[in-house]
């Protein structure tokens, strides 16, 4: 059986995640009681209806005063040796608060918002998630992620059914929007001779023939293109011996169009080749 307990910082993306779950055949559960949540996975693993061996709930600080009920239940979970993952969405706290902000909600936090600012709401609930958020087994930092990108996170993550398996996820980006803070690796190809100088290549990008092969043609980057992929290769049985069941290894250049998507694109190629659980996100491709 599988069971998938999404929760995070109002505002990151829970809904999101929880709709990509229920397209994928997860049976999903939005906001159930901290203290239903031993019964539900039991029903869950009792039930003859193949599609709750696939479950997911959302737990998160609409539970309000009992809060202390939610992190006793997911303890609970664990003494009973109970097999579930923690996905966890977090933000940045001024995208949080900009989403908020547009849609005119209240914290779930603090319903009544003549208590509490949004940005009071948000620093406190990041205290009580902190514990929560170390001993989770994948975080997805929304930040930079539009919905459809986090709908293919955490579909690549979920869609198969190995869920103790370790996936990997090749993202490239770029330097001048930010760097996803979730990185577990990230490598900088900005040292790179850069076709954004050419003028014919200048508005393509590192998945178009004539950049991918401008880029992959010096020495210097086949010398780094090695490099990584020897990393990669050395380091991923160990990440899988660790238990680890999410790897995200970011390339960056300055834009996220050319030389990092070049990179990126042919990392997952390789990672692919060699039979492993991997899927690409090119962050920032179609920004201006």
């Amino acid at each position: 059986m599988e069971f998938v307990i999404v929760t995070g910082i109002s505002g990151a993306g829970k809904t999101s995640a929880l709709h990509a779950l229920e397209d994928i055949g997860f049976y999903c559960v939005d906001n159930i009681p901290p203290a239903l949540l031993s019964t539900f996975y039991e029903l869950c693993e009792k039930s003859s209806d193949e599609r709750m061996k696939r479950a997911a709930v959302v737990l998160d600080v609409r539970v309000g005063n009992s809060f202390d009920d939610f992190t006793a239940a997911v303890d609970k979970l664990r003494k009973e040796n109970r097999a579930f993952k923690i996905l966890f969405l977090d933000a940045a706290n001024d995208v949080i608060i900009r989403r908020f902000r547009a849609t005119r909600r209240k914290h779930p936090l603090f319903p009544d918002s003549s208590l509490y600012t949004i940005d009071e709401a948000v620093g406190i609930e990041r205290e009580l998630f902190a514990k929560l958020k170390m001993s989770s087994d994948y975080l997805i930092d929304t930040t930079f992620l539009s919905s459809a990108q986090l709908k293919d996170r955490v579909t690549t993550l979920f869609i198969g059914n190995e869920i103790s398996s370790l996936s990997v996820t090749c993202m490239s980006f770029g330097f001048k929007y930010g760097v996803p803070t979730e990185a577990d690796l990230m490598f900088d190809v900005r040292c790179l001779p850069n076709p954004f100088y050419i003028e014919e290549l200048k508005y393509q990008t590192g998945l178009d023939a004539p950049v991918r092969d401008y880029v992959m043609k010096w020495p210097q980057t086949v010398g780094v293109r090695e490099r990584i992929f020897d990393f990669v290769d050395y380091t991923l049985p160990l990440y899988k011996g660790e238990g680890k069941s999410m790897l995200l290894i970011a390339i960056g250049c300055t834009g996220g169009k050319h030389r990092s998507v070049a990179l990126t694109q042919a990392l997952y190629d390789h990672l692919s080749e060699n039979k492993n659980k991997v899927a690409v996100q090119h962050r920032d491709i179609d920004k201006v």
